[in-house]
């Protein structure tokens, strides 16, 4: 009755890691390093263009400044929930260069799971998803279709959406977060919070979903919600927008 976590070597994979080996015995961590930097900028400016990247890579600068800063605050989050960016004392972690690799397909058949999580990593191909007769549940942090893409709490905020700040666990196909709604979950951010802290708050809403999903998985109950929302792709916000949607609305 495997269960095999995807994930990335981050806070959020670790968090995952932990929370899910100690609520489902023998799961297994297939962890993924990161992309090449140069590759993904590459990448966004042939789609996004020069300009708008650089809007994002200013922002990406002041963000990290914002994370330390809120340090206090993740920290809060982090012990109220009993979360801990550690990996999992018991449990297989396994390394390998890319969810997408003849490796990981390797181990994903050898482990054979009934269900796989995911958390964090590059878009899947194709060949991972046939790889195994299990069902690939993703946590995305914000609600699908509406806010598929990044971020998708900050942006519900931005757009003056706050009933739509949330979380979805979904299955995965071969879109952009465009799989079948498994389950979703509506927060209510603190005025404490900002867009450095969102993704702690959404990640601890999300485990006990991702977890459930799991389990309906090895059980066979897994069903699909309808949801009738828009459909749209969101990207990093520029240092001009986000501060732009700062002073306008208030949404940090």
């Amino acid at each position: 009755m495997t269960v095999v976590l995807l994930t990335t070597d981050g806070e959020s994979g670790r968090i995952a890691a932990r929370y899910l080996a100690q609520r489902l015995p023998g799961l297994a961590a297939i962890v993924e390093r990161a992309p090449s930097r140069s590759l993904l900028l590459r990448r966004r400016i042939k789609r996004l263009g020069i300009v708008r990247v650089g809007g994002q890579l200013a922002f990406m600068a002041f963000q990290r400044m914002q994370r330390r800063a809120s340090q206090g605050r993740i920290c809060e989050i982090l012990r109220a929930q009993g979360l801990e960016a550690r990996w999992p004392d018991d449990g297989e972690v396994i390394r390998v260069s890319s969810v997408n690799s003849p490796e990981c397909i390797a181990h994903l058949r050898r482990l054979r799971p009934r269900a796989v999580a995911v958390v964090g990593t590059r878009i899947i191909a194709a060949a991972v998803l046939r790889a195994v007769d299990a069902p690939l549940i993703n946590y995305h942090a914000g609600i699908t279709p509406k806010y598929r893409g990044v971020h998708g709490g900050y942006w519900a905020l931005a757009q003056e959406d706050q009933a739509n700040f949330g979380v979805t666990v979904h299955l995965v196909d071969e879109g952009i977060d465009t799989g079948a709604v498994l389950y979703q979950e509506r927060l209510t951010p603190s005025a404490k919070d900002n867009y450095s802290i969102y993704p702690y708050r959404q990640l601890a809403a999300a485990l006990p979903l991702l977890e459930r999903a799991a389990r309906d998985a090895m059980a066979g109950t897994l069903r699909a919600q309808k949801v009738d929302l828009p459909s749209h792709l969101w990207s990093h916000p520029t240092l001009w927008q986000y501060i732009k949607t700062g002073w306008r609305r208030g949404i940090w």
